[in-house]
Order: C-alpha cells, then sequence, then structure tokens
C-alpha cells in the first residue's frame, strides 16, 4: 500500500436539511442522496508525489441512503495539477491505496457502482471554514457557492457546527446553507437549492482520519 496523506479544507453540499440526517446514522431528508463536494490539499503526499495546492472534487447520486449503494460517482481533477498528482487524487478518492471504509471517499466509492470517466478541468475553488462560506465553479459541470444559514426572523447569520470524533471525515464541520448547480458536460445531475452545506478542516490519509 502506498502511504499518502492530505491536510487541507472541504466544502461540501447535498439534498438533505440543514444538519444532514447521514451525520447521525439516520435516513436522508428525500429517501435518496445527491451531493457534491470539493476540497484543497494545503499539505499533502501520495508516495513521492508531492500534493500541496491541489484541487478535486466529485459530483453523485445514490437511489437511496448511500450505505444501501447502487451510487453514481463522477470524480473532477484541476487542470493545473501534473499527471502524477491527478493520478495520485483519482486513486485516494476511488478508495485505492486506503485500509477499507477508512475515509468518507473509500466508503463512498465502496457504495458506488458506476464510476463515470474523471474530468479534468479548471478548478476554482474558495473555502472559508470559520465564514461558512465557499464557492466551486467548474465550466460547464458544476457551479456551487455556500453560505451561513440565516435567522428566518431578522436575516442573523446562524451558527451551528457537528462534532463527531469518531467520523471518517472530519472531526468538527461548520454548518451552512449552499446551492449547486450541475452542467452540460456533468455525469450526475444536481439541482440543489439552500440545502445541507458543509464547511470543514480535513486531515486524512491510507489509514483513515488523523485529527
Amino acid at each position: 500500500m502506498i502511504e499518502w496523506y492530505v491536510k487541507g479544507e472541504e466544502f461540501g453540499n447535498c439534498n438533505c436539511d440543514y444538519g444532514c440526517p447521514c451525520q447521525f446514522n439516520a435516513l436522508p431528508t428525500h429517501g435518496d442522496c445527491r451531493a457534491m463536494s470539493a476540497f484543497r490539499v494545503d499539505e499533502g503526499r501520495f508516495g513521492d508525489v508531492v500534493l500541496d495546492g491541489a484541487t478535486a472534487a466529485f459530483i453523485a447520486a445514490w437511489p437511496g441512503p448511500v450505505h444501501e449503494g447502487n451510487g453514481t460517482m463522477q470524480y473532477i481533477v484541476d487542470d493545473g495539477a501534473s499527471a502524477e498528482q491527478r493520478d495520485a487524487l483519482l486513486k485516494i478518492m476511488s478508495g485505492q491505496e486506503t485500509e477499507p471504509m477508512t475515509t468518507m471517499w473509500s466508503v463512498f466509492a465502496a457504495m458506488t457502482t458506476t464510476f463515470l470517466d474523471p474530468l479534468v478541468r479548471p478548478i476554482d475553488l474558495e473555502i472559508d471554514v470559520d465564514g461558512r462560506r465557499g464557492r466551486l465553479a467548474v465550466p460547464n459541470v458544476v457551479t456551487s457557492t455556500g453560505e451561513p444559514i440565516r435567522n428566518p426572523v431578522t436575516g442573523a447569520e446562524h451558527r451551528a457546527r457537528i462534532d463527531l470524533p469518531n467520523g471518517f471525515e472530519y472531526r468538527l464541520a461548520e454548518i451552512g446553507s449552499a446551492t449547486t448547480k450541475t452542467g452540460a458536460e456533468a455525469g450526475v445531475e444536481l439541482t440543489l437549492d439552500s440545502s445541507y452545506g458543509q464547511f470543514a478542516e480535513i486531515h486524512l490519509s491510507h489509514t483513515g482520519r488523523m485529527n
């Protein structure tokens, strides 16, 4: 097994209500799961390959809860990454070179039956975890924006967190509201409007979560 680790930030959006029942071992809000997730590596290695500064994302859909499988997944890697970096990111996101079920990527991959051809595209990604804000733009593929949840009466920013001491993705996530729309070149259709948004620091390796 190739040893690897990534340390950085992620921004995600799914079709569930704020809070996302999956985070609490409950069934998804609408019965199915449709999601986007993007991340930036601030520091990372895959064997001898340096991953610092690399970005990647995926769009995915499951007909029911993720744990029931039969998902469809499409990975996106930044066209500014080297061929070695792209190969490393695709292996990490598809659960290769990872102890089974120890990261969210390995879990999602294990629950997926249809892997669409990965896309190599320019990725414009901004993440502010503490501010509960994010933006993803991949031309003709996917756009997503995230912001704080607003008080429905006053409009004031609302702050909520999810703390998972034994989670396989993050230890602490800031929760917000996010909207995602896929484009003509996307293999998975997403139209998410003001649904569950997630902003978190991630520190993962071939053996699982490190922080």
